[in-house]
């Protein structure tokens, strides 16, 4: 155990650079999910019908694609094509592109539940669909998609990791580095899920605020 804190003290504040990159790209990719996400669930629901099936068919296709895949081509395919991104780039674009399509079926949920006798009344009074959207529908299916807006943000924050696969020195990368060149596999990796478990527990306890003042609704 005495061994444990040595190496810990002595490899911390290595991997806090990682930490730092993993905010960064969770934070990032968490911003483009939600309005990529939000994109795809106002086109599901505008009653357009070929907007409703182009927004299926790309949710359908996202969710289809693995996300590490995804990752491999912006960053290795995409310069083929005469697009060059950086990893860190690659990274927030893959991760906010995968978790956009888990994004807009929470926010197209949220939409759907809200009395459609409200719509109707605000229609009535001469409201179109964007105002309706805005003044009515979106306010009230925010506190809706709360509670499982905050897991996606667990599981991205989690999912960062794979950021490493395309060279992104993460928190994850950088312990990995670290176990590789002082074989000390044991306090490398206890210490990085030690702190991915920190991260992660002030976001456990703001979802479990979420679904409470849900639940009192």
């Amino acid at each position: 155990m005495k061994g444990f804190w040595h190496d810990a003290a002595e490899f911390f504040p290595i991997l806090m650079s990682g930490v730092a990159l993993t905010i960064v790209v969770t934070i990032g990719s968490l911003l483009l999910s939600t309005v990529l996400g939000l994109i795809w669930a106002m086109m599901r629901v505008s009653g357009i019908k070929v907007l409703s099936m182009l927004s299926a068919s790309l949710i359908n296709v996202i969710r289809g694609i693995p996300i590490i895949v995804l990752l491999f081509y912006l960053y290795f395919v995409m310069p083929d094509l005469g697009v060059t991104l950086s990893a860190l780039q690659a990274a927030i674009l893959g991760l906010g592109i995968a978790y956009s399509a888990y994004q807009a079926e929470n926010f197209r949920a949220g939409i759907e539940a809200i009395d459609k006798g409200q719509i109707e009344a605000a229609q009535s009074i001469g409201m179109g669909w964007w105002l309706t959207m805005r003044r009515v529908v979106l306010p009230q299916a925010v506190r809706i998609v709360l509670p499982p807006y905050g897991n996606v943000m667990i599981m991205m924050l989690k999912d960062s990791s794979q950021a490493s696969t395309i060279t992104v020195a993460e928190l994850a990368l950088q312990g990995k580095l670290i176990a590789s060149s002082t074989f000390k596999n044991t306090s490398v990796f206890t210490l990085v899920a030690l702190m991915y478990l920190t991260m992660s527990i002030p976001l456990i306890l703001l979802v479990r605020h979420f679904e409470k003042r849900a639940g009192k609704k």
